[in-house]
């Protein structure tokens, strides 16, 4: 189903002859203001999962978007600073595979992640050229590619296989990252993490999860999102169910560690949450459990000379019909020790409603809860690349702003608050400005990260519904001239660029 788009052309073709300055007979970029960002242009592809992750391609100047929403399809936008968005016949990949799930580009090759018709089985990336939309090659990666992209110099297409089990629990197959070398004909090597099962215990005892029934470590590993360093040398992988990130050296095709992210203590003033949906009331507060931070996206910058990571601490379950982790506090049996407390922190005012997992938390095997560990760190995440040392963690400060703006849904209070997903950075006035996609608040939270263990908040920016996919175009690519943000909105299927003001 295809609606209608929003553009305003008139301020857009001033914005972007006021984009450069004329001195000594040249074009000097502007200033940008990354604390006003505004929307300039919007797409309707229709209802909920028509519009989940976008791509640009500087060369066609065209948006490539996901949607799922019935047929499988990429849509294909062509935006221009005279004309706007003209939407142009979608890529149909129903006759490819199943569902698409993520996009990226480079020198005109848009690269798809495209997942079996049985998702259990391996995917492939399908690489179509960005002008002719023609299928250029298609190659098999592992189970359930749920993300794609490319190395900055154009060499590797690399993919986070995330091998999810089926709804039964029955079959579930290892999770895998797929390095395709495109120099090398499209050659394509696929990495299981089998090789680390000898280190699960001490993996575990710094927060790694492994719980799935029956699986061994390499299966339980779900890939999710992958971001790539600027010499195309190195990757990063977070593995959000386990709670993990893993660093892969993509010249020599190997996995190199994987690092277990720890748990957030909400007993920590820093850290208070707010974990009912049933206290007729929006107060951050502590509490004495845990929870872990189970990154979604992630992305690489740097920033004074060094490297270093962001993530998206948005949090995730297993709930199959097969096996489910999820339960609510009420319903569980409290250590009496651990909690003299119990009847009143099961209270639905209190921590009765807020889902924690089963799968962890009884340490001495007596049947009741002496640690309860909830879903998500409800913010975002900083990290020296190369050590992998969590630098900033935003605690309760990014759902603050949520609340101080009037963006924030009580009803997602007992499952993962504002629900960070997406992060992207970009390079802004020369500093790297980070967006991240709250999916329960409709907004993105952009911050300033010079000072990385210290960022600085810019602006709240109010988007459609559910923002997931979240890409930075660099003014040196954008037909305005001028840096843009795309989103695309997974719960309302529309697609938004913004754009930052100038100083």
């Amino acid at each position: 189903m295809t609606k209608s788009y929003r553009f305003w052309a008139g301020s857009l073709a001033v914005l972007a002859l006021a984009s450069c300055d004329h001195r000594d007979g040249g074009l000097t970029p502007l200033n940008e203001n990354v604390s006003q960002f505004r929307e300039i242009a919007t797409q309707d592809f229709g209802g909920t999962a028509a519009s989940e992750i976008s791509t640009y391609d500087p060369i066609s100047q065209r948006i490539f978007t996901v949607n799922n929403e019935s047929v499988p399809k990429v849509e294909v936008l062509e935006f221009s600073a005279a004309a706007g968005l003209t939407k142009l016949p979608a890529i149909d990949i129903s006759a490819l595979g199943g569902v698409a799930n993520s996009v990226a580009v480079s020198n005109g090759k848009l690269a798809i992640a495209l997942e079996a018709t049985n998702k259990q089985a391996n995917g492939s990336v399908v690489v179509v050229d960005t002008r002719t939309l023609a299928v250029v090659r298609t190659i098999p990666v592992g189970a359930l590619p749920d993300m794609v992209t490319y190395s900055p110099d154009g060499r590797y297409i690399v993919t986070a296989d995330e091998g999810e089990p089926n709804a039964a629990y029955t079959i579930d197959p290892v999770g895998s990252v797929s390095i395709i070398d495109v120099t090398n004909n499209y050659s394509v090597k696929t990495l299981t993490f089998a090789a680390f099962d000898a280190q699960k215990m001490s993996l575990m005892a710094n927060g790694f999860r492994l719980f799935g029934p029956k699986a061994s470590l390499a299966q339980d590993v779900e890939p999710e999102y992958v971001a790539v360093s600027p010499d195309s040398r190195k990757a990063w992988v977070t593995l959000q169910e386990s709670n993990a990130i893993a660093e892969v050296d993509l010249i020599a095709g190997s996995i190199l560690r994987v690092v277990p992210l720890g748990t957030k203590d909400v007993s920590l003033t820093i850290n208070a949450i707010d974990p009912s949906d049933r206290d007729n009331k929006i107060e951050l507060a502590t509490w004495p459990i845990k929870t872990f931070y189970l990154p979604d996206a992630i992305a690489h910058f740097e920033a004074n000379g060094g490297n270093y990571l962001i993530t998206a601490d948005e949090g995730d379950t297993r709930d199959y019909s097969g096996y489910s982790e999820e339960a609510r506090i009420s319903t569980l049996t409290l250590d009496p020790v651990a909690f003299p407390n119990g009847a009143t922190l099961k209270n639905v005012a209190n921590l009765g409603r807020m889902i924690v997992t089963k799968s962890l938390g009884d340490t001495d095997g007596d049947g009741d809860y002496d640690v309860l560990y909830g879903f998500g760190g409800r913010g975002f995440s900083i990290f020296n690349a190369n050590t992998g040392q969590r630098i900033y963690f935003s605690g309760k400060t990014l759902e603050e702003k949520v609340i101080a703006a009037g963006l924030y849904d009580d009803t997602r209070s007992d499952d993962k608050g504002v629900e960070p997903e997406g992060v992207t950075v970009g390079t802004i006035n020369g500093r790297p400005i980070a967006f991240v996609a709250l999916e329960r608040a409709d907004a993105i939270a952009i911050y300033d990260l010079s000072d990385p263990a210290n960022p600085q908040f810019k602006q709240l920016l109010p988007t459609g519904d559910a923002p997931e996919g979240v890409h930075f175009v660099p003014a040196s690519h954008s037909p305005t001239k001028r840096s843009l943000l795309i989103v695309s909105c997974e719960g309302d299927g529309t697609v938004k660029v913004y754009q930052p003001d100038l100083l």
